[in-house]
C-alpha cells in the first residue's frame, strides 16, 4: 500500500506537470515570440525549473524527513532574513509594483515560497513538541501565532495578499486539528478582520480588485478587464474547447495567460472537459495526500503532511476561483501547471516530502 500511495501521488503530480508544459507553450508562445523573439522562451525556462524541482524532490526523498525538525527554527530565521532582504533597494526585483523576487541571471527566487515551507515545518515541529500545552494561550497558542504573524507581515509588505491568505488558512487548520482552543482561533480571526479591511480598502489597486470582483463591468477596460477576459475565455471553450493552441484570449487579451490565468486558457482550448480533468486531478491529489497523513506514524509527519497538502489545495482553489470570478484577483499560480520558478520548485519539494512521509507510515 505504501508503494501504491507514493506511485499515485507522484503520477498525479507528473500528469499535472505535463498538462502545464503543454499549456504554458500554448499560452505563451505568441507572446514570447513577440516580446523575446523566441516562442520557446518561457517553455525552456520552465523546463529548467522542472529539472531543479525534480532534483530537489528526489533529494528530499533520500533522508528521514524527521531530521527537518532540527532545522525548523533556523529555517524560520532564514526565511525572515530573506523576506527583509528582498525589500531592500538594489537586492529585490520589483515587478508591477511588487518586490517579491531575487534575480539571479535567468532564475528568479521568491522568498515567500521558502517562507511558506519554513512556517509549515516550524508549526508541525511546535505542535509535535508542545502537544500538551496547545490549549494554553501563553505557551501553546501565542508562540506559533507570533511567528506566523511576523512572516505574514513581511509578505504583506511586498505586497502579496494571496500568499498571506493561503498560508494563514493552512496554519489555522493545523492548529485546530492539533487541539488548539477554537475560541482562540475565532478571536484571532475576528481581531484580524479590521486589519484585513484596512489592507484591502486602503490600497487603491486592492480596492479596485474587490470592486471588480463584485461587478467587473463597472470598469471593463480597467480593474475588471482581467476578470472579464478570463470569463470570456472559459465561456468560449464550451464543453470540448476550441482546440489546443486555438485560444484567442491569449492573443494579448488576457494578461498573465501562462501564469495566474492559465486555467482560463485550459477552459478555452480544452473546454469544460479539460477543466474538470484538472479539478479532478487536484481532488485525487488531496485524497491521496490525506491517505498518507491518516497513516503517518508520528505527529511531526502528520502535521507536516497536513500543511503541505492544504497549501497546494488552497493555492489551487484560490487560483481556479479567481479564474472563474469567484474570488478577487490574488496573483497565485496554479500549482504544478502555471509557469513559475520558485513556486513550482517548492510545490515539487512538497511532493517529495509527502512521498518521504508515506515511506515511514504505519499502514495496515
Amino acid at each position: 500500500m505504501v508503494r501504491n500511495l507514493r506511485i499515485n501521488i507522484f503520477s498525479i503530480t507528473v500528469i499535472l506537470i505535463c498538462i502545464g508544459i503543454v499549456m504554458i507553450y500554448s499560452a505563451s508562445g505568441i507572446y514570447a515570440g513577440e516580446k523575446y523573439h523566441d516562442s520557446l522562451f518561457f517553455l525552456k525556462r520552465h523546463l529548467i525549473f522542472l529539472l531543479i524541482g525534480f532534483i530537489a524532490t528526489f533529494f528530499l526523498m533520500s533522508f528521514d524527513y524527521r531530521s527537518l525538525r532540527y532545522f525548523a527554527k533556523p529555517a524560520i530565521v532564514l526565511a525572515v532574513i530573506l523576506l527583509v532582504l528582498v525589500l531592500m533597494p538594489g537586492l529585490g526585483r520589483e515587478v508591477s509594483g511588487a518586490k517579491r523576487w531575487f534575480r539571479f541571471k535567468f532564475i528568479s527566487f521568491q522568498p515567500s515560497e521558502f517562507a511558506n515551507l519554513a512556517v509549515i515545518i516550524y508549526i508541525a515541529d511546535f505542535i509535535s513538541r508542545k502537544s500538551d500545552s496547545l490549549r494554553n494561550f501563553k505557551e501553546g497558542f501565542l508562540p506559533p501565532v507570533a511567528v506566523m504573524g511576523l512572516v505574514l507581515l513581511l509578505i504583506l509588505v511586498q505586497p502579496d495578499l494571496g500568499s498571506v491568505v493561503a498560508l494563514s488558512m493552512v496554519v489555522f487548520i493545523m492548529l485546530f486539528a492539533a487541539g488548539t482552543r477554537f475560541s482562540y482561533l475565532v478571536s484571532l480571526f475576528l481581531l484580524s478582520l479590521p486589519a484585513l479591511y484596512f489592507l484591502v480598502f486602503s490600497v487603491p489597486y486592492r480596492r479596485a480588485r474587490v470592486l471588480a470582483f463584485l461587478n467587473p463591468w463597472l470598469d471593463p477596460r480597467g480593474s475588471g478587464f482581467q476578470v472579464i477576459q478570463s470569463q470570456v475565455a472559459l465561456g468560449s471553450g464550451g464543453i470540448f474547447g476550441v482546440g489546443l493552441g486555438q485560444s484567442k484570449q491569449k492573443l494579448f487579451y488576457l494578461p498573465a495567460a501562462h501564469t495566474d490565468f492559465i486555467f482560463s486558457i485550459i477552459g478555452e482550448e480544452l473546454g469544460l472537459i479539460g477543466t474538470l480533468i484538472v479539478v479532478c486531478l487536484f481532488i485525487f491529489f488531496l485524497r491521496e495526500g490525506f491517505k498518507i497523513i491518516r497513516n503517518t506514524a508520528d505527529k511531526f509527519g502528520y502535521y507536516l503532511g497536513l500543511g503541505l497538502v492544504l497549501l497546494v489545495a488552497f493555492k489551487a482553489i484560490i487560483n481556479i476561483g479567481v479564474s472563474c470570478g469567484m474570488f478577487p484577483t490574488k496573483g497565485l499560480p496554479l500549482p504544478f501547471i502555471s509557469y513559475g520558478g520558485s513556486s513550482l520548485i517548492f510545490e515539487m519539494m512538497s511532493v517529495g516530502l509527502l512521498m518521504n512521509i508515506a515511506r515511514t507510515g504505519d499502514y495496515p
